[in-house]
């Protein structure tokens, strides 16, 4: 298995910040919200009523019927509560996932660039990761072609990840329908990363447990991190097929248990979202979006199209004649601004940077300014050549 580039561009920046370095971070995913107050309220309540005991397996009853209420109103999809699997965090819904799916040799389609958890949770159980490219010239999107000229008698599952990390793309409808022919055609399953499915900047999203023949082979990733900015809770889940949820299950038996009960009580005021949190949020990661995106385009060397979802600028810095690690050597080091090189995605991503924009307006016309100061290093280096 293999490490995070974020995690470790963090390390890093932390160090410098003890040393009395002005850092910017601009490397995780972290939205720099917070619950809304009745959800905090809730989590106090239901832990001054002593709502801290082992609990059902799955999940609470009631949270998982509010998770299947929230399915149907914004991503108009039909589930029920018993397909549910209340885990602890996204990536553990992830793994265990994968691996109630997986045996050994089974090979594993998946986005590159994408999340480095993919090939590494499929290394780890013994599976074989494929990458599929995502290509500036497809303006990101999969190709249909490029995976079922992947797809071999070994070939037993397809991970999609819309919004994407670390590109922003969000999955075109008629991609979408394609690679759920190609998933009915071979049996194949299909892991569907949700994550982000609330923070798109226009247009109705598509899950793809919603085309035809999809429901019985789709399991939805999703969780509390970044719709509701509840990443340290660490809460997340999988819809599956009910052959599926009970392996969940015996897994959960067998590995945590149960999630922290007061928290999912919390989890339940955050899906119903009274105070309106999650599009308040969405509208700012818009505003911030379209000022970051315009800034990092005046650096010069740097091109960037403006993400469809999530949260993350895809910087495109082939112009500027240096590698996407020394790019991000000079930022950390010189000009104090964190981000991440796009290798640390996959061999696809070699040629980009990935900036979060899930910080503060000022912060972020701050980094800009660091940014166009220091690119006077790689356009010297550049003039050089």
């Amino acid at each position: 298995m293999s490490g995070e580039g974020a995690l470790s561009v963090f390390a890093r920046a932390k160090e410098l910040e003890s040393q009395g370095r002005s850092i910017i971070h601009l490397e995780l995913g972290e939205p720099d919200f917070h619950p809304g107050r009745s959800v905090i309220e809730s989590a106090a309540k239901a832990l001054a009523e002593g709502r801290d005991r082992y609990c059902a397996v799955a999940g609470l009853p009631a949270l998982r019927e509010e998770i299947a209420a929230y399915l149907r109103r914004t991503r108009n999809i039909s589930v029920s509560a018993g397909n549910i699997v209340v885990a602890p965090g996204c990536k553990a819904a992830l793994f265990f996932a994968m691996l109630a799916l997986l045996e050994v040799g089974d090979e594993v389609l998946y986005p590159n660039p994408g999340f480095p958890g993919y090939p590494s949770i499929t290394l780890g159980l013994g599976a074989v990761p494929v990458p599929f490219e995502l290509s500036s010239r497809n303006h990101f999107q999969p190709d249909p072609s490029e995976i079922a000229a992947k797809i071999t008698r070994r070939t037993r599952m397809i991970i999609t990840n819309s919004p994407a990390n670390p590109t922003g793309t969000v999955c075109a409808d008629s991609i979408q329908r394609a690679l759920a022919e190609l998933a009915v055609k071979h049996d194949l399953w299909v892991l569907s990363d949700e994550i982000y499915a609330r923070i798109i900047y226009g247009g109705e999203y598509a899950s793809m447990v919603s085309y035809p023949g999809m429901a019985e082979r789709t399991l939805i990733i999703d969780g509390f991190s970044k719709s509701f900015a509840m990443t340290g809770w660490r809460l997340g889940y999988t819809v599956a097929p009910p052959e599926v949820a009970a392996a969940l299950a015996m897994v959960a038996v067998n590995s945590y248990t149960c999630v922290a009960e007061f928290t999912q009580y919390a989890a339940i005021d955050a899906l119903r979202d009274r105070e309106a949190n999650t599009p308040r949020m969405v509208a700012e990661f818009f505003r911030r979006r379209q000022q970051f995106v315009r800034e990092l385009n005046r650096v010069p060397g740097f091109l960037c199209e403006a993400p469809e979802g999530a949260f993350y600028a895809w910087v495109d810095i082939r112009g500027t004649g240096a590698s996407a690690e020394e790019i991000c050597r000079i930022l950390l080091e010189e000009a104090g601004v964190a981000a991440i090189p796009g290798a640390a995605f996959g061999r696809a991503g070699k040629d980009f940077v990935r900036f979060s924009f899930a910080s503060s307006v000022e912060n972020l016309r701050e980094a800009a300014a660091r940014i166009l100061k220091a690119s006077i290093a790689w356009q010297a280096t550049s003039v050089g050549r």
